[in-house]
């Protein structure tokens, strides 16, 4: 059983019961509190606030723990003025990570520090897996061999709140190598990210897509929704809606809307330019 081998993993990471968990509120890591808890360890939660990081991220994964009863620690941490993610350069995950896992395990009070990479974070490019190595990090779901859909299925068997939550990887992601970061172009792209996600709510309810808004050249936002079997095209006065908050409430022009059968690693693949999808 995947949840055994989990607690068992757990008991060799943390035998005393206690461990520090790297902690954003998405689902990878609210699992794996979850699952520590129920399994009797007691995490203490570690979140990093900045001007990566959407505010309304860090109130929601403050709920939850507060909700829970997990002890939580914030800390501000802002990778900007690292030269890798200055630049945006292909190797900004690896700088990004390696400093805030760094800070992470600074106030980690010496116990074993975990995160919530998962099986699936093993295929693909993913250059901060590299940090985590260096600096020691655990990953618990990964070490049980659980994928993302195993972490899905088990939140619902196990009573976990909104096992389907989408995944939201840090904002700098929404940015094509090459392209410099500012906390005003962070903050734009949150507002923007908001601004949708109200319109896709009121579309399509509890059927709504998955979406990135991306800055995939100077000036041009492109706004890329995950396709489902009952969404493969966006009507048109949806997509009137979205260009018309996204310019109003974040100042985003959006150039094109696309819809394509996966998000993660759109920079990473070698077309990125010409995804797979309706544009408009």
């Amino acid at each position: 059983m995947p949840w055994n081998k989990l607690q068992v993993i757990l008991k060799e990471i943390a035998p005393t019961g206690h461990f520090a968990l790297a902690y954003s509120g998405g689902v990878d890591s609210r699992f794996a509190a979850h699952a520590a808890q129920k399994m009797g360890f007691a995490p203490l939660l570690l979140h990093v606030q900045g001007p990566h990081i959407p505010q309304s991220e860090s109130a929601y994964a403050r709920r939850w723990a507060a909700a829970r009863g997990l002890s939580l620690r914030e800390l501000v941490v802002s990778p900007m003025d690292l030269p890798a993610v200055a630049a945006g350069t292909r190797e900004r995950c690896y700088a990004c990570k390696h400093r805030l896992f760094s800070r992470l395990r600074d106030v980690a009070d010496g116990l074993p520090l975990c995160d919530g990479t998962h099986a699936s974070d093993t295929q693909g490019y993913r250059p901060g897996r590299k940090a985590l190595k260096e600096l020691n990090i655990y990953s618990p779901l990964a070490l049980a061999r659980l994928s993302k859909a195993d972490i899905r299925q088990l939140g619902r068997m196990t009573g976990l709140d909104d096992p389907d939550q989408s995944a939201r990887p840090c904002l700098l992601t929404r940015l094509n190598y090459g392209l410099a970061p500012s906390p005003e172009l962070l903050t734009m792209i949150a507002n923007g990210e908001q601004a949708a996600a109200d319109v896709l709510r009121t579309a399509f309810g509890e059927r709504t897509p998955d979406f990135r808004l991306r800055l995939t050249a100077p000036d041009r936002w492109e706004l890329h929704l995950r396709s489902r079997d009952d969404t493969r095209e966006v009507p048109p006065s949806v997509q009137h809606d979205l260009t018309q908050a996204l310019r109003k409430r974040a100042h985003v022009p959006v150039a094109c809307i696309a819809v394509m059968d996966t998000l993660s690693g759109y920079f990473d693949q070698k077309n990125y330019a010409d995804p797979q999808g309706r544009r408009i």
